[in-house]
């Protein structure tokens, strides 16, 4: 064998996790899902604010597709007594029935405010459930040695479409309006709950085991709860998600308007083009780490990639031109999706499989650390300036994970 064909075969070997056949379904299922949720983000956004100039609704539309996340451990739960590639495929068929909902009401001219908050709501129970069916079903379908590739994979694939659905949705809003948006977003659902039929198997039989016939649903959830405390490289992976919620998710979404604006003077283009350069920062990201076929120390390098990504938003603080700001966002988004690579990961190795919904379903009550900490970044924003808000976040991130690292040395040997 030639040495540029060896060379070949190493490249093109992660993408061997394709070739699980339940693996390429469920990545396509994922990945069709969240363009559509991230297209309806920016769609709700824009119709609410269309609909009353209230950017206060606005700001409750996006609690109110979130505010339901209070169910989590109770979808994991049932993630982990039930077939998940089932839970998906009924999950998002929901989802498809609820936007086709909005969709009609729209067409008959009958779409209220008070319509779209309660839709909102009820479709964000049923959404809940998505995440510990579908991020489980990543390891569920992978041979143990490849769940850390199928998790880059799994990034790399929410990543791109986070970069293209919003692009989407405020294109198709402009040119058709909410129904033109709304027939897609219906499309995109309904063909992950579609792609999501052709799984043949979760990879594991939960509903056929004993404790899953024995027990309460509300057993299952303290036994999750029990089994998270006991693993402390789970319940230190679980603390750094919290850590990094209230930190540097707040960056970019709360901050990064108002540096925009008050500090590098730039309209909504601006910002549109800053968070750009966000995104392909993190889809390089996703890629390199995609490109790995055995990825291991995933505790040291997650720890490594919070201490990059705050450092960057440290380094962002010091900018005021747009486009050095521009090329600072390509790190901060490098170092956002590293850190969501090596987050899902070791979540997923390091949990039973009959586990894995529940565990998984933890990571998605860190929402409310973002709640507070986005409330408090803005706070000090407004009180002294963005640069001072962002300075605080990055050290705030960099202490509290290093602090983590110290009080957990199994989680830092990971």
């Amino acid at each position: 064998m030639s040495k540029f064909t060896a060379t070949i075969i190493r490249a093109g070997a992660p993408f061997s996790v394709f070739r699980y056949r339940d693996f390429t379904f469920a990545w396509g299922s994922t990945s069709l899902v969240t363009m559509g949720t991230q297209m309806e983000a920016v769609v709700l956004g824009w119709f609410i604010l269309t609909l009353t100039d209230s950017p206060f609704l606005v700001g409750l539309i996006s609690a109110a597709r979130m505010g339901m996340n209070i169910m989590a451990l109770f979808a994991g739960a049932v993630a982990d007594r039930v077939p998940r590639h089932h839970l998906l495929a009924i999950v998002e068929f929901l989802m498809t029935a609820f936007a086709v909902l909005m969709l009609v009401l729209i067409m008959i001219g009958q779409l209220e405010t008070w319509h779209i908050f309660v839709i909102a709501v009820i479709a964000g129970m049923v959404r809940v459930f998505q995440m510990p069916a579908a991020q489980s079903l990543v390891a569920d379908t992978l041979p143990s040695e490849r769940i850390n590739n199928g998790a880059a994979f799994n990034n790399l694939g929410r990543n791109i479409a986070m970069l293209l659905g919003p692009l989407l949705g405020g294109v198709l809003f402009n040119s058709f309006g909410a129904k033109g948006a709304y027939i897609a977003i219906a499309i995109l659902y309904f063909l992950s709950g579609w792609v999501a039929l052709y799984i043949r198997s979760s990879g594991i039989n939960v509903s056929g085991s004993k404790t899953a016939e024995s027990e309460s649903v509300l057993r299952t959830m303290i036994g999750g709860l029990k089994y998270v405390k006991s693993h402390q490289i789970l319940w230190a992976t679980l603390a750094l998600a919290l850590i990094i919620e209230s930190s540097g998710w707040t960056f970019h979404t709360t901050l990064m308007p108002i540096f925009a604006k008050n500090v590098l003077d730039v309209d909504s283009t601006g910002l549109g083009l800053l968070l750009f350069a966000f995104g392909v920062g993190a889809v390089v990201a996703s890629i390199g780490w995609a490109m790995i076929r055995d990825l291991k120390h995933v505790g040291k390098f997650m720890i490594a990639s919070v201490v990059f990504w705050h450092a960057s938003i440290l380094l962002f603080a010091t900018s005021e031109s747009f486009y050095v700001s521009m090329a600072i966002l390509t790190l901060t988004g490098a170092g956002f999706a590293s850190t969501q690579v090596f987050l899902l990961s070791s979540m997923l190795s390091n949990s039973l499989p009959e586990f894995r919904g529940r565990v998984v379903s933890l990571r998605s009550l860190a929402i409310y650390a973002f709640a507070i900490g986005s409330m408090t970044s803005g706070f000090m924003a407004g009180l002294w300036s963005a640069p001072i808000a962002a300075n605080v976040v990055g050290i705030m991130g960099i202490v509290l994970v290093l602090l983590l690292a110290v009080v957990a040395p199994k989680f830092r040997n990971s």
